[in-house]
């Protein structure tokens, strides 16, 4: 019988069930979005329970609609937005209200005052990462402070702790009637709670933030039967656990020192693999781990990191009416023969690498009569290249390594103009796969590589092919301009708060 596996690609704005083949096809897919829910300026929560279920729900309908059952699927591996933080009682199972979103930044004061004299690195060292409202460790100090179900929780020893990927793998393998509480080492890397070295929960860390371990999951590798999903009778090994980012990564078989890929989703982020050793930045990336599989040495990554991307997109659709659908913004772009003159810097939850200000917020600048909505459009599609070339700077800054090609996935890769504009504004080809789904199918991997579906990671390679490349097509002299601009758009964004 032909076996398949499945990935839940849990994002920040959707929930996906994918199952692949053996080659990396996909044979079946099901997506179900989820509530965005904004209770004050600045604060981005979801329902965890609506994302559980959902889960459940694009699984059955993915299987269904492809005429495959569970019996089919060798394994199931979880990717997921990173660093969103959910709080459960583990003796009811039930989630202890909404999910704090990644893009949130209520956590500004802590970090702050975290920071003290020591300065925003004083962790940089030991975890790789800027004190920022960006990661999980400053949320559960802000809910352990202000959330009285919390806090009361805590208090009976019944609080439960964990990004997207620990609560559905609790949930799946059973809950409070037995779930596995586990993540993995590149999700815990994204809590500012995980020393980089050991790949253990840091002691001093914890004390200074005043986290007790017991809430925290225990930390595994990306590759390795966590517990068995309990759905409809039958239980499927859980056997792979990934970061959407690092997940990404792995399916871009990036497996190299010095080959990266972009992701552009709901935010931007690139990736570049640095070997076994973690690699510290002197210019605003975060230091990662990638993968670990099974009992290997684990891989490490710089990353720089992009809050709003796609996300710029929908705000254009839903907040402005510009756009009806996410599709129109291309052809509306293409109405017009550049920006008019003005730069869309999208600083909505501040700015991440690498400046990593948390005081910035969003500006239009150089607006005149002239500017219609065909010029907003390109400017919000080039902001996602401009931002992406910061971050390549910084990258080959930091690695030493000058990039010829970047390996692009995502929603946002189908849009022909913004990929010509960013290899032009890069100087460098950018390269689109045969299987855009690389978060889901990175996962897939790390979950098949565990139970044996694939070999080794030269039969992965084997999977990859390109399919579109765009090449440069830009003189320096305007590029060298235009991206001169933009630096100066985005200094009008500092200190606004």
């Amino acid at each position: 019988m032909t076996k398949y596996i499945g990935s839940i690609d849990q994002g920040t704005t959707s929930t996906r069930f994918i199952v692949f083949d053996q080659a990396g096809n996909i044979i079946a897919l099901d997506q179900l979005e989820h509530k965005q829910i904004f209770p004050k300026s600045g604060w981005v929560e979801h329902d965890p329970e609506e994302i559980y279920q959902n889960t459940t729900i694009v699984i059955r309908n993915a299987l269904r609609k492809s005429n495959l059952s569970l019996k089919d699927l060798s394994a199931i591996g979880i990717t997921n937005q990173r660093e969103t933080s959910v709080f459960w009682d583990r003796t009811t199972g039930n989630s202890l209200g909404n999910a704090i979103v990644w893009q949130d930044t209520r956590t500004d004061q802590i970090c702050n005052a975290l920071a003290g004299d020591k300065g925003l690195d004083r962790y940089r060292e030991k975890t790789g990462l800027p004190l920022a409202t960006y990661f999980s460790g400053p949320k559960i100090r802000w809910a352990l402070d202000n959330v009285p179900g919390i806090k009361t929780a805590d208090n009976n020893g019944e609080l439960f702790f964990g990004n997207i990927d620990t609560w559905l793998i609790w949930k799946l393998t059973g809950g409070h009637h037995g779930g596995v509480h586990v993540t993995d080492v590149s999700n815990a890397s994204r809590t500012m709670l995980m020393n980089l070295s050991n790949l253990t929960w840091e002691d001093s860390i914890l004390t200074e933030m005043a986290i007790p371990l017991a809430i925290l999951p225990s930390i595994k590798s990306s590759s390795e039967v966590y517990g068995y999903a309990h759905i409809d009778g039958v239980d499927i090994p859980i056997a792979g656990d990934l970061g959407d980012q690092q997940a990404a990564l792995f399916g871009q078989v990036c497996f190299q020192p010095g080959e990266a890929k972009n992701t552009y989703g709901t935010g931007c982020f690139m990736l570049m693999n640095t070997g076994n050793i973690p690699v510290q930045s002197r210019n605003g990336l975060l230091t990662t781990v990638g993968y670990k599989l099974g009992e290997e040495k684990a891989v490490y990554c710089l990353e720089g990191s992009i809050a709003i991307a796609g996300a710029l997109v929908h705000w254009l659709r839903d907040n402005l009416k510009i756009i009806e659908n996410s599709n129109d913004i291309e052809p509306l772009a293409r109405s017009v023969e550049d920006n008019g003159g003005i730069y869309f810097v999208p600083a909505f939850s501040g700015l991440f690498a690498p400046y990593w200000r948390s005081d910035a917020r969003g500006a239009i600048v150089g607006m005149t009569r002239f500017i219609n909505r065909g010029h907003i459009a390109r400017a919000v599609l080039e902001a996602t290249a401009y931002q992406t070339r910061e971050v390549l700077d910084a990258m080959e800054s930091d690695s030493g390594v000058r990039l010829t090609s970047l390996k692009v996935d995502g929603g946002m890769v189908n849009n022909n103009l913004l990929m010509q504009f960013q290899s032009d504004i890069l100087n460098v080809s950018v390269v689109r796969p045969r299987i855009l789904e690389a978060t889901a199918l990175g996962a897939a991997y790390a979950a098949g590589l565990a139970v044996g579906y694939w070999k080794n990671l030269d039969q992965l390679r084997e999977n990859w092919f390109k399919a579109s490349e765009w090449t440069p097509n830009m003189d320096e002299i305007s590029r060298s301009a235009q991206y001169a601009t933009w630096k100066k758009a985005v200094t009008r964004t500092f200190d606004w708060l």
